[in-house]
């Protein structure tokens, strides 16, 4: 089994916790296939066909039990979500939580934007979960981005800041269509996946939170715009889940600062000279520009 650094960890030391957190369960890491490794680092474990996902280095384990309970009670509702694997979980591995997950193999296309709006819907109409959700602050998980960025310019951070002072204003004067629930946080294409049966189901729960589904409905937008699916692909969402995010007067402020996080999460991961930080100077630059239709890379 050959393992690469990945989620923030050094290689040697995945290798360990992905070992000892697969032998805790009975499970066998025999061949483990990397599936994922931007934020956490998930992979497929070919002799269970389970997934193993390790919460990225610095992840509070509360927040990994927290997803856990949430999946579970989901579960319970009969929401469509990917189920986890049946044994005790989270486990802990030298400070860090791995978790246990039904592996549903994929065709080679993501889930279509359309096939998001029901299970969406569904879920903003949970407005009394049992597990205790962190509130939707978007400005301050921006702020808190800012502050870890080491791979920017001063003049870069300094841009960024006084953009997001102006938005924060702007939000303010913000009113809500719809009432708060229980909402994704980072609902898109590839935190989703197809079923045997030709459904979809939500995946990656780890930026649930308590708040408005505006910002669900505005993300699905903006990765449809930014991340070339297409005008008609995002149609077909909004028709679908019954309102054009596009068309409230709240939309402008929330994209914005939507597109701001994305900047600002992924500028804090990139090490300098990295194809991480490229593509976060891209889209600086563009946002200078004011050019919203201008595609960006996925990472």
């Amino acid at each position: 089994m050959t393992i690469t650094a990945a989620g923030g960890f050094t290689a040697a030391h995945l290798a360990t916790v992905l070992e000892q957190s697969c032998r805790s369960v009975g499970l066998s890491p025999d061949g483990a296939v990397l599936l994922r490794g931007h934020t956490n680092a998930v992979y497929h474990l070919p002799v269970e066909q389970v997934v193993v996902k390790i919460a990225r280095f610095g992840t509070p384990p509360a927040a990994v039990r927290r997803t856990v309970a949430l999946v579970k009670w989901l579960t319970q509702q009969n929401f469509p979500t990917v189920d986890l694997h049946a044994v005790q979980q989270p486990v802990k591995v030298d400070g860090h939580l791995a978790t246990f997950w039904t592996y549903l193999p994929q065709p080679g296309r993501p889930v279509a934007a359309e096939q998001l709006a029901d299970p969406l819907r569904d879920l903003h109409q949970l407005t009394g979960p049992p597990v205790s959700l962190p509130s939707v602050d978007t400005v301050a998980a921006i702020r808190r981005s800012l502050a870890a960025t080491g791979a920017l310019t001063a003049t870069e951070r300094n841009y960024l800041g006084r953009h997001l002072e102006q938005l924060e204003v702007q939000l303010s004067d913000v009113t809500y269509l719809l009432p708060p629930s229980v909402i994704q946080g980072d609902p898109q294409h590839r935190n989703a996946l197809h079923t045997n049966d030709g459904r979809a189901v939500l995946c990656d729960w780890d930026t649930a939170a308590f708040g408005q589904p505006e910002w669900d409905l505005t993300t699905i937008e903006i990765h449809c715009r930014r991340f070339g699916y297409g005008q008609a692909h995002y149609e077909e969402f909004a028709q679908r889940y019954g309102l054009d995010i596009t068309t409230w007067e709240g939309y402008p402020v929330l994209a914005a600062l939507r597109e701001l996080r994305m900047i600002t999460t992924n500028a804090k991961r990139a090490a300098p000279d990295s194809a991480t930080l490229q593509e976060v100077r891209r889209r600086i630059s563009q946002l200078a520009d004011r050019a919203a239709d201008q595609r960006w890379n996925i990472l």
